[in-house]
């Protein structure tokens, strides 16, 4: 199939190549092309350029777009999609006045979530999941990582982990897998937290990496749940079955988990909502990527990641949802788009480039997806009526997405 779009009112995110994540002042640069033709050939990016150098094309089809604004899809480089039940008791224990951390030790939270996953079967986990993706494709999101973490025992994690596998086969769009079984201490161990780190290094990871069920390796470094050292056990035993680390660190305290994650080759370190001047300094021109979640600081109440300050400092900073039962529950990058502008005071500029091109970073996605670049998969967003990309993040709580092309023919309205 191939297809030619014309007159294209504006196309964004235009790159001849993204070999290198986005930093300090590159992120301020939007590159596009105004009254612009794309040309797709079974599902890729062959051409592109301004109407005055169209020439010819063998499209099957073509699509006349002169008021519509084209732009790669969203790449979610952090969600926990894959979960049994949403926790709206937990969410009103909030209202009331208890923290995550207290909702938590009374044995809330993960261990909530690890509870009532284990009661449900690999099918009905499975058709969920699946219903959520739908969901989060047609509001643009065309690329998503997927954790697991919500098992804690063998059984559940790699139940979780199978059904990401299932989740990759049916869909159209990429998607990666990450191994967290180090997400809590389940209750069964919570007097043998080294037991339970022997469960993840001796018999979870074995079988994960027989079936090949994971790309990454992540592990909340948190107080009360894992520290630095065990970080680096986890992520140092999974590298050995060829997982890379995305983990989890900053979000409540900062123990000195990004320094030791950058020095350990993470492709990222997710959440950083508390940072220091050293976590700053490990970051800086580093190939890590610093992805920031700004729908859970929202939906908890916390602080947001100061990402204009590391932008500042040359750091990689990247934006995904942590689309989850607890903290985050919406995987809307839309209004991951509003959050990072109106709270986070990031131009439409920086936090689109956040999203796409190095998001797709995060994800060990670059040569794939997050640009209009040729040789990239066709995932397309179609906006109708707008001016700019402004338009997106103003609009906050709505989609104004037109239509959501995946490989260039899986289009949704």
């Amino acid at each position: 199939m191939s297809i030619l779009f014309t007159y294209i009112k504006e196309l964004v995110q235009v790159r001849e190549h993204t070999n290198e994540p986005l930093r300090g002042t590159a992120m301020d640069e939007l590159p596009s092309i105004k009254n612009a033709y794309l040309y797709v050939e079974d599902g890729r990016i062959v051409d592109y350029g301004s109407m005055d150098d169209l020439h010819p094309h063998p499209a099957e089809e073509v699509y006349n777009c002169e008021n519509q604004i084209i732009a790669p899809g969203y790449v979610d480089s952090h969600t926990h999609l894959v979960f049994a039940a949403t926790r709206e008791k937990e969410f009103e224990d909030r209202i009331h006045g208890l923290s995550y951390e207290e909702i938590a030790a009374r044995g809330g939270g993960i261990l909530n979530s690890a509870a009532k996953l284990a009661d449900m079967s690999e099918d009905d986990l499975y058709l969920q999941a699946q219903d959520r993706l739908k969901q989060l494709i047609a509001m643009g999101t065309t690329a998503i990582e997927i954790k697991s973490g919500y098992g804690l025992s063998v059984e559940s994690e790699i139940k979780i982990l199978r059904v990401i596998k299932r989740l990759k086969s049916e869909n159209y769009i990429p998607i990666k897998a990450t191994f967290l079984g180090a997400h809590a201490i389940p209750l069964a161990f919570k007097d043998d937290r080294n037991g339970y780190l022997d469960l993840i290094v001796n018999e979870m990871l074995p079988v994960i990496g027989e079936e090949n069920l994971a790309d990454y390796i992540d592990v909340f470094c948190e107080k009360n749940y894992f520290t630095v050292d065990e970080m680096l056990r986890i992520i140092e035993t999974g590298s050995a079955y060829g997982l890379k680390a995305k983990v989890h660190v900053n979000q409540f305290n900062a123990l000195g988990a990004i320094d030791a994650a950058v020095k350990a080759g993470a492709v990222s370190v997710d959440h950083l909502e508390v940072m220091t001047t050293a976590d700053y300094e490990s970051l800086a021109d580093a190939n890590t990527i610093a992805t920031a979640l700004p729908s859970c600081s929202f939906f908890l109440g916390l602080d947001y990641a100061p990402v204009n300050e590391m932008i500042d400092k040359n750091i990689a900073v990247a934006l995904a949802t942590d689309y989850n039962p607890g903290s985050t529950p919406s995987g809307n990058m839309n209004f991951v788009f509003s959050l990072a502008c109106i709270k986070m005071k990031m131009t439409p500029q920086r936090a689109f480039n956040a999203m796409t091109v190095n998001a797709a970073h995060a994800m060990g996605l670059q040569y794939e997806v997050g640009s209009i670049t040729r040789g990239k998969k066709a995932h397309l967003l179609f906006f109708k009526d707008i001016d700019s990309m402004a338009a997106v993040p103003y609009h906050f709580g709505h989609s104004i997405i037109d239509k959501v092309l995946v490989n260039g023919h899986h289009i949704q309205d």
